[in-house]
C-alpha cells in the first residue's frame, strides 16, 4: 500500500471508486469486500462501515455507475432554452452515445456491469422511472408549448423508452458495434419525433 493512501480518509467514494477498479480487475464473481480492502490499504471491516454488505457495496457502485448518465442526460431535459423536440433529439443521442462509449471503451467493465445490473433490479427500476421521468418533462414541455402532441405524457415518455431501446438497454450492445447503427438510430429517432409533433 502506498503511503498517501493511507493518509487519504476513507470515503465512501473512495471505496466506490476501488469496488469499481477491483470489479474491472476480478470480474463481478471473484471480487470481494477483501480484495477492495486490500486496495484501499484498509481492513474488510472499515469498508462494513460505510456498506453493510457485499450486496450493499455492490448495489451502490451500480447507482453510482448508472447517476452518472442521469446527470448529463438531466442538463439536457432541463435546458432553459431549445425546443422540445430538438431537446428530445438531443437527449435521445446523449443516451446512447453514453451507453455506446461505456460498452466499447471499457467492456470488460461493462459486461461487469451487465451482471450487477440483474442483481440490483430495485436500483435498475428507480434508474429507468428517472429516466423516463426527464423524457416526459421534455414531452411535457413541448405539449405546453405546442410543437409535440401528447394525451398522456408518462405513456408517450415510456413509449419513446421503449421505441428506442435498442440503443440503450445492454442487452442489444452487440448491435452497437455495427456500422449501420447510427443510420438505425437516426432513423428511429426521426420516426419517434415525427410520431409526437403537433
Amino acid at each position: 500500500m502506498p503511503p498517501a493512501a493511507a493518509a487519504e480518509p476513507l470515503t465512501p467514494e473512495r471505496i466506490l471508486a476501488t469496488t469499481e477498479e477491483v470489479l474491472r480487475r476480478f470480474g463481478p464473481t471473484k471480487a470481494t469486500v477483501v480484495d477492495v480492502a486490500r486496495a484501499l490499504g484498509v481492513s474488510h471491516g472499515s469498508v462494513y462501515r460505510h456498506f453493510p454488505s457485499k450486496a450493499a457495496l455492490r448495489e451502490a457502485v451500480t447507482d453510482r455507475w448508472l447517476a452518472r448518465s442521469v446527470v448529463m442526460l438531466e442538463e439536457i431535459a432541463s435546458a432553459p432554452t431549445g425546443s422540445a423536440p430538438s431537446k428530445l433529439e438531443a437527449w435521445l443521442e446523449a443516451l446512447f452515445e453514453a451507453k455506446r462509449h461505456k460498452a466499447g471503451d471499457d467492456p470488460e467493465l461493462f459486461a461487469t456491469y451487465t451482471v450487477l445490473l440483474a442483481e440490483n433490479s430495485g436500483v435498475v427500476d428507480a434508474h429507468l422511472t428517472e429516466l423516463i421521468d426527464q423524457l416526459g418533462r421534455i414531452i411535457a414541455e413541448g405539449v405546453a408549448a405546442g410543437s409535440l402532441a401528447a394525451d398522456d405524457v408518462p405513456a408517450a415518455a415510456r413509449a419513446v423508452f421503449d421505441a428506442t431501446g435498442r440503443f440503450h438497454d445492454p442487452q442489444y450492445a452487440a448491435d452497437w458495434l455495427s456500422p449501420t447503427i447510427i443510420t438505425e438510430f437516426e432513423a428511429v429517432t426521426a420516426l419517434v419525433i415525427r410520431g409526437l409533433r403537433a
